[in-house]
């Protein structure tokens, strides 16, 4: 099984270090080392604690036959674009499990009309994880309310609505959130 470890972890701007750190339970740079470059054999439940960590579904982890990834040709910073000094590629989006979309219909703070947003629900146990996030949280009546999670207190979170002039919103024990993880826009 060929993995994408090292790609993903790059691609995060993570260390060895930090990844075994993040790891349920911790583990060791080397141990991370040695999964990332073959020494060591990856098991399902390796495989599943790395992506974990990362903050990605496991499946985007493993490089399968047949299956297109993008090649990257130019690394673009503030000094502007230069080639990559080793081979690099981006894998496919994959939704991983309890993903939902929002669809953008007109320009918003980051966001842009076509953007959609891919986001990770969560349980009113993982609200803290979100502070600083942009998130989706469900209302009464089929409504929803999106934008920056500033702020829990009790059961009531924060939100600070993503239109310029926009004030802050308190909602009350919802019963789910949805993380925002990823962003597909088309230019």
């Amino acid at each position: 099984m060929i993995t994408r470890i090292r790609e993903v972890r790059k691609a995060k701007g993570l260390t060895l270090e930090q990844v075994a750190a993040l790891c349920q339970p911790a583990t060791t740079a080397q141990t991370i080392g040695r999964l990332e470059t073959g020494t060591r054999t990856v098991s399902v439940n390796w495989l599943n604690r790395i992506a974990d960590a990362l903050g990605v579904g496991s499946s985007e982890l493993v490089a399968l036959p047949g299956q297109s990834v993008v090649p990257v040709a130019a690394l673009l910073g503030p000094e502007g674009a230069r080639a990559p000094t080793r081979s690099l590629s981006f894998p496919p989006p994959v939704p991983a499990d309890a993903m939902i979309g929002v669809q953008v219909s007109a320009s918003i703070g980051d966001y842009r009309s076509g953007d959609e947003i891919w986001c990770r629900r969560i349980g009113p146990d993982e609200f803290a994880s979100a502070l600083n996030r942009d998130i989706l949280l469900p209302r009464h009546a089929g409504r929803f309310v999106f934008g920056r999670l500033i702020g829990r207190e009790g059961d009531k979170l924060q939100i600070l609505p993503l239109g310029s002039g926009s004030r802050q919103q308190v909602i009350t024990d919802p019963p789910w959130g949805a993380v925002a993880v990823q962003l597909v826009r088309q230019l």
